[in-house]
């Protein structure tokens, strides 16, 4: 499938919007009600995670979720619930992380959220929770970071895959640094 082939969604320009409080609250909807919809196939943990996650940090408005799963098994049923909601799984070798599984919820061809299936024991789920809480809890590498983001939406207004690669070093940093260990 040729790119011009894709929905409107799946090649939208990467835009960075300035803080928004409506996003905390927005997360807070989008895990009640995936708790809800994702019960039955054995998750129990839900979390907002991603920029809109973190106060006053400029922002994608898309609103990331992660899911924590036993077992990928019941994808392919997760993705026909998901579907009457707008959501629109991804497949493994479309989105390219095998340690995932991903989905889009789509309203008015635009990218309102993503939900990141992770199986249990997977390091990126206390990755994501540690980025999002050492981010919140500094103001300095909060600042840094939405610097970096603005930098990158003009550099690479529609490349996705760059646009994260261009984030990975900073990430790292926090991830692996000691100046938010001792806040």
């Amino acid at each position: 499938m040729k790119n011009s082939d894709w929905p409107k969604w799946a090649v939208e320009s990467i835009e960075v919007a300035p803080p928004n409080p409506e996003w905390i609250d927005a997360g807070r909807a989008e895990v009640k009600e995936l708790m809800q919809r994702l019960g039955p196939f054995g998750v129990k943990e839900v979390e907002h995670v991603g920029s809109t996650s973190i106060r006053d940090l400029p922002a994608k408005p898309i609103i990331d979720v992660m899911a924590k799963i036993s077992s990928f098994d019941e994808v392919d049923e997760i993705a026909g619930k998901l579907a009457g909601d707008q959501w629109h799984y991804v497949p493994v070798e479309l989105d390219n992380r095998p340690w995932r599984r991903f989905f889009i919820k789509v309203e008015g061809d635009k990218r309102v959220a993503h939900l990141h299936l992770l199986l249990e024991g997977e390091s990126r789920w206390e990755q994501q929770r540690t980025f999002r809480d050492r981010l919140n809890g500094d103001s300095s590498l909060k600042e840094e970071y939405a610097e970096l983001k603005k930098r990158l939406a003009i550099q690479f207004p529609d490349d996705r895959e760059a646009y994260s690669d261009g984030k990975a070093a900073f990430i790292q940093r926090v991830l692996d640094g000691s100046e938010a260990e001792d806040s």
